[in-house]
This record gives structure tokens, sequence and C-alpha cells, in this order.
């Protein structure tokens, strides 16, 4: 039986747009940030030669935790179940379940159709680890410590880059976040991490050419949500507009587009760059217009 999941699992991965999905998300970066920000050369340059919005929209309330399990999730917060900041398990029952008891993620749709992936998420905040299928993930890490050693997060994703070349890989960082409630968004000090964390980004980037997955990669970009001020949690444009990007293997190179996105059209379109067969639960849809035709 194995052995026919993993012939079945190797002929779907021959249909795939890509081999690799590298997805970097930024904690609390709001789109109103992107023109004003003074040093991000490495997102700038993954806008030039892909595709982007700055419209991309947070589900309500535009927090952590209900965000960061809509991405992954495909489906809003009245779906999944996650409705605060910080939820650990679902505030109401979800609408669907697993055999793991969890709402179906990308990750368990990848294991379950494609059982040989290398699969992991790696993180600064816990809470993005709570609110998707951890079970189906082949690797898991936090750098818990990223305020002492902020380049932790990096170090992991570089390891397990060059290590295992996953399939899908979720990196997640939170700085940008925590300075936004210490300092302020659309501060200088905002700006300043925004401009480091462009550095890690660069360097997840030298990891992928360095393990050879360049030419076969998928890279996304994308926030949980925005802020205002200290804080965020509301229904104002500058917490609810995030960005999305789009670059890599398949994607087309157009700059801006005018795509209506919702958070839960990234897990649909993490599934249309494996041809992955979309829970009837999900809401999501794939961001279409970035796929060259083929």
């Amino acid at each position: 039986m194995l052995l026919l999941l993993l012939a079945a699992g190797g002929a779907q991965a021959k249909r795939w747009r890509a081999r690799h999905v590298v997805v970097i998300g930024l904690d609390g970066w709001g789109a109103y940030s992107v023109p004003r920000a003074h040093d991000i050369p490495n997102i700038r340059w993954l806008m030039e030669h892909g595709s982007y919005s700055l419209r991309d929209r947070a589900v309500l309330p535009s927090a952590s935790a209900i965000n960061w399990a809509s991405m992954f999730n495909g489906a809003p917060t009245e779906m999944h179940g996650y409705m605060k900041w910080n939820s650990q398990r679902p505030d109401i029952p979800s609408m669907i379940e697993n055999e793991r008891q969890k709402f179906p993620s990308v990750f368990s749709i990848m294991r379950e159709q494609n059982p040989e992936a290398e699969m992991g998420c790696l993180v600064e905040w816990p809470g993005v680890l709570h609110v998707i299928d951890t079970l189906a993930l082949n690797y898991w890490d936090r750098a818990e410590d990223y305020e002492q050693d902020p380049d932790h997060l990096t170090r992991l994703a570089e390891r397990y880059i060059l290590d295992k070349k996953p399939n899908l890989l979720a990196v997640c960082y939170v700085a940008l976040d925590h300075e936004g409630h210490v300092n302020g968004h659309d501060t200088p000090k905002y700006y300043d991490m925004l401009a480091y964390l462009d550095t890690q980004v660069g360097r997840v980037l030298q990891a992928i050419r360095d393990a050879g997955m360049w030419d076969d990669t998928v890279i996304l970009m994308t926030a949980d949500h925005g802020g205002k001020e200290n804080g965020h949690g509301g229904s104002s444009i500058l917490e609810m507009e995030i960005p999305f990007i789009a670059y890599g293997k398949g994607i087309r190179q157009q700059g801006e587009i005018s795509d209506v996105i919702m958070q839960y059209d990234m897990a649909a379109t993490i599934a249309e760059v494996f041809r992955l067969r979309r829970p009837q639960a999900w809401r999501g849809q794939p961001v279409w217009s970035i796929f060259s035709k083929k």
C-alpha cells in the first residue's frame, strides 16, 4: 500500500507548477509601509520581477492567530473557529475536522495527496503552530529568543532549506509586529525593523539558491495583518490591508495586479502550485492571474 501511495505521489509531483514553495510571513506588516519603506531591496526585487498586490485583505478581527489560521487553512474565522488574537484551539467548533481533529490546512491536504512531501513551518511566535496541523509536518521549530538573537529564525530556515530542500516551507517572523506595539506603526523604528527583516529575506533567498532550488521554487510573501499607532485588531484599512507578493517558477512578471485577494486565498494559491484538490470547506481561491498559462 505504501509503495502505491508513493507512486501516486510521484505521478502527482510531475504535474506540479513548481517543486518548492517558500512562504515568508512578516507579522504586523501593513501594506501602507511598502511605498514608504527606505531600504527593502530584496522585497522590491521580488515585487518587480513577479506579481504583487498591496490590497490583500486580512479577515476580521485583524489579529494574529485568526489570520495565520485563515492564511494556511483556506477559510474565514467563522469556519475554522479561531477568533482571538492568541487562540490556541478553536473558540467555536471548526465546521469540519480531519483525522487529526484539525481544520484541513494546506499542510494536511499536501500530506494526504503527496505522502512523501517534505514540509516545515518555522516561527518566532508560537501561536502560528497552534492554528495549523503540525502533525502533517516533517519539521517545525521556534526561535523563541528572537529579541536576543534576531537572526535565529533565519539560521533555522537556512539549515532546513540546505539540508532537506523542502517542498513546502513557511517562515514566520514576529519582530515587526513587536516593533509596532512598542514604538508604533509608521515610525522610523518600524521602518528600521522592516529594513532589517529585508536582509533576512535576502538570506532565505540565498539559501534557496545555494540549495539548487531557485529555478523550481515559488516564493510567496505576505502578512497576518497591518496596524496603526501601537496596535491592530480593528477594521481600519491600515490594519486590514497587507502585501501579497509572488515570484518564481511559473509566476508572471507583471508587477502590481488588481485582483481582489483575501487572507484565505494564500492556502488556495499554494494548493494550485501543487495541483492539490482543495477541500469543499475552503472558501479561498487561487490568485489565478499570477500564473503563467500552461
